[in-house]
This record gives structure tokens, sequence and C-alpha cells, in this order.
């Protein structure tokens, strides 16, 4: 599954990424982890101390992915509004939901400090970044003023995050399409 040239602890890393995205903390076993990374046995307890020391990379990394793609289009060409339009309309697997806003409804990473840590970094990031964005349409005269850019951020990233969920339950993209159209309509009526 994963090329040659990719070592043990990558191999390790992608593969627990991938399953804590499909199947949670829980469900993400060592064995499980070790099948998928095409890896030897004991390789996992070589490379990381355990389970939660490799989830830990593994969500570190969707972290850093997840940043590095949003702000590939927060940080691109355009007003503040056409980059907001863009990092709604960007090209997603809705219904696969987010990697990241997945592990926010998983109890075991939750409960912990240390795997929550990046997951809580990465939304606030976000937020962060976002708000930024607002307040550079409020100076440029973009945005209205009276708008208060944390919770415009925090809406944006609760459309996105809620349109996953609607997407999922429904089976249907369209739900999170129409999530993103209303809350550009909303942004559109505040310039």
């Amino acid at each position: 599954m994963y090329s040659g040239c990719m070592s043990t602890p990558e191999r390790l890393i992608e593969a627990t990424r991938e399953l804590l995205w499909e199947r949670g903390y829980v469900g993400t076993s060592p064995k499980a982890i070790l099948q998928r990374s095409g890896a030897g046995q004991g390789s996992m307890y070589h490379h990381f101390t355990g389970k939660s020391d490799l989830a830990l990379a593994a969500i570190g990394r969707t972290a850093e992915e997840m940043r590095a793609t949003a702000e590939g289009v927060l940080g691109g060409p355009g007003s503040p509004y056409q980059r907001i339009e863009a990092y709604l309309r960007r090209e997603r697997d809705v219904l696969r939901g987010c990697p990241v806003g997945r592990l926010t409804m998983d109890p075991e990473v939750i409960e912990s400090d240390e795997l929550r840590a990046p997951v809580d970094e990465t939304l606030d990031w976000l937020r962060e970044r976002l708000a930024g964005i607002v307040e550079e349409g409020q100076e440029r005269g973009e945005f209205a003023p009276s708008l208060d850019g944390e919770e415009i951020a925090a809406v944006i990233v609760s459309t996105v995050q809620g349109g996953y969920v609607l997407a999922r339950a429904s089976g249907s993209a369209a739900a999170f399409d129409t999530g993103v159209r209303g809350l550009l309509s909303l942004l559109s009526r505040a310039r």
C-alpha cells in the first residue's frame, strides 16, 4: 500500500492517520496499524513508546496537513471575501468528513490532554486565521465594521464542521453545499 522508499515510522504514522479517520482511536488497534502499514511485529514499539505515542504523531501530522491546506487557500490571491469563499468551496471529501473534526467526537482523544492538544490548537489556529481575514476585510471596507471577526470565524468553522455532519448523515454532499451557500449569502450581505 505504501511506497517502498517510505520508512517504517512513516508507514506506521500514515496507517495510523488513516485508521484514526476511519475508525477512531479505540477502533485503531496495534494489529490493524501493523497490517495497514505492512510493518513487522514489534516495529511499532521499536519506533514509538506505544499506541498513544504513535497516535499523537499521526494526529500531529493530520493537523499540520489541515493547516497547510487551509493556508494554501486562505493565503492565496483575492479579496478577503474571495479567500473565505475559496476556503468554503475548496474540494473536500465531504462524505468522509474532516480528519481533525472527527477526532473531537472520539472520547479517548478528548479525555487525553496530550492527544486533544493538536486538535484544539489546529481549530484555534483556523479560527484566528479566519478572524484576521474578516478584520482585513473590515479595514478594506469589504465587511461591515459591526461584524466581530472572532464570531464570524467561529460561524465559518461551525458551518464546515456541521456541514460534514449533515452530509454524512444524509449520505449526500448537497447538505454541505447548502450550508456553504447559506453562509456565503449571509457574508455577502454583510459587505
